[in-house]
């Protein structure tokens, strides 16, 4: 069993969702988080002065998925969060990490059966 975290741009969200639908994965959690990266952050005038925000909106999914659609789910969320062909600074990244155990609060049900 594996976490997939991956951090997208909000306007890619829906794209994202469409792509994971494509490959049956229907369940996920969505946060809205802010942070930076390469683009650090951007300037905006307020009342005519220039003011540097550090953090960009970004939207967080975490995906919980058995071993076999690890693959799938990365490729998914890459081809539906990537902008243009070859993407640009700020697409986002995608974390895949190791998950230990997984209880179905509901059920009791532990593990691969659980997600």
């Amino acid at each position: 069993m594996k976490l997939i975290i991956a951090i997208i741009q909000p306007s890619k969200l829906e794209d994202v969702k469409a792509a994971l639908a494509e490959v049956e994965v229907v369940r996920l959690t969505i946060l809205d988080v802010q942070g930076f990266g390469r683009q650090k952050g951007q300037t905006e005038q307020y009342r005519g002065t220039d003011i540097s925000v550090n953090l960009l909106r970004k939207v967080q999914l975490q995906i919980a998925v058995n071993e076999e659609f690890v693959e799938p789910t990365v490729s998914a969320i890459i081809k539906g969060g990537r902008t243009g062909e070859t993407g640009e600074i700020g697409d986002g990244k995608v974390f895949v990490l190791p998950m230990d155990d997984c209880i179905r609060i509901r059920t009791g049900e532990r593990g691969p059966e659980a997600i």
